[in-house]
């Protein structure tokens, strides 16, 4: 198994379960969905000292066979997909079926069980203590719905940042390494980057700092305007976005090219998304309409009689490609998602949605810069 140095990410998660995540009287049983990869054996041992985990629900697209069989020797693993918790009888199902009538929490990763949270709330049969949510359109989905029991998201939390910005950087590498591989390079083409959230800075800062032109679409005015001081050509609409662009950069998590947005694109242009394709595009209406043909384990080319276009890593996050390393900076929030574990298993967190103070942030912080970083800068 690959790893930052085991001893170093133990001792941090060791300190923030002892410090920052209570304890309850009894263990809540625990259910999560995550990237099962090479780092997560450390946070979910770690979680499992909160509560007793009952099953991990890997996300299909990013599972690591050799981490899955690892883990398999002690908790159940099991895949799940969309079509279960979009259905609230299969869902509750699936939640009695591990959880058993104990008090529960649930740590999820893109809104799974956000259609069902509701239904489950009510109809789970015993203590439904709520669920903790890592990414921004989880947290969306999630705050849409008007949740019947506790939310905890991190999606939005200062600890996020770092690893949102190496997110960014890791979707261009990724791209650019595709296209180097296919004789290409990122420079001559111009770029459009669809959503100007804390992901779709980093990729448009980079791409600058490239000397790649950048165009940035975003349907939040406010967004826009600090682009535009940011030195980028923001664009009215998004078909104005994408005309020209060489490549595109789909970075809001929330459908950025709808079906009807393909047919805008440039010839021969390269598509890169940032999280799932359900997320992120309409990629089964797409198919109905385009000839698909795959011309590289991860580069498919999508023709018509009216436009193609290259979409990478078969509309998944590119940078999983690599491996989506973003160094120990992933145990910031993974720290924080521990601690609202913790915070949940009291069962004393009202119903909708919170975030976590600014001072368990800093105390998080203050662990992390104490195990990672040099002498010097220990607190």
């Amino acid at each position: 198994m690959k790893n930052l140095g085991a001893t170093k990410v133990r001792e941090f998660f060791t300190s923030v379960c002892a410090d920052l995540a209570p304890q309850a009287a009894r263990k809540p049983a625990g259910l999560i969905v995550t990237h099962l990869l090479p780092d997560r054996p450390y946070f979910i041992e770690s979680m499992a000292t909160i509560v007793d985990l009952r099953a991990i629900f890997p996300k299909p697209k990013t599972l690591d066979p050799n981490v899955k069989s690892f883990l398999s020797h002690t908790y159940p693993v099991e895949v799940i997909s969309r079509d279960v918790v979009s259905d609230p009888d299969k869902c509750l199902q699936l939640v009695i079926k591990y959880g058993q009538g104990h008090p529960i929490v649930l740590a999820d990763i893109g809104g799974y069980f956000a259609n069902c949270l509701n239904f489950l709330a009510s109809n789970y049969p015993g203590p439904f203590l709520g669920v903790v949510e890592d990414t921004e359109n989880g947290h969306q989905k999630y705050a849409a719905i008007n949740p019947k029991c506790p939310v905890v998201s991190v999606a939005r939390s200062p600890l996020k940042n770092p690893e949102d910005f190496l997110v960014g950087q890791s979707i261009v590498f990724s791209t650019e390494a595709l296209l180097r591989e296919r004789g290409d390079i990122l420079h001559g083409r111009t770029a459009c980057v669809i959503g100007y959230g804390k992901i779709g800075r980093s990729i448009a800062n980079l791409l600058h700092a490239r000397h790649v032109r950048t165009v940035v679409y975003d349907i939040d005015p406010v967004k826009c305007i600090d682009a535009m001081s940011h030195g980028f050509f923001v664009a009215p609409s998004l078909e104005e976005g994408l005309y020209g662009a060489g490549l595109v950069f789909c970075a809001t998590g929330n459908h950025s090219l709808k079906e009807d947005h393909f047919r805008h694109l440039e010839n021969g242009s390269y598509v890169a998304t940032v999280t799932s394709s359900e997320d992120e595009i309409e990629l089964e209406k797409v198919r109905k309409r385009y000839n698909v043909k795959h011309i590289h384990d991860f580069v498919t080319r999508y023709s018509n009689e009216v436009n193609h276009f290259y979409l990478l890593n078969r509309g998944q996050a590119v940078n999983f490609i690599h491996g989506a390393a973003v160094g120990p900076f992933i145990y910031l929030i993974q720290g924080e998602i521990l601690a609202s574990i913790g915070r949940l298993s009291g069962g004393k967190v009202a119903n909708g949605i919170h975030e976590n103070s600014c001072e368990l942030r800093q105390a998080i912080a203050n662990k992390w810069l104490s195990v990672f970083s040099p002498n010097s800068f220990k607190r």
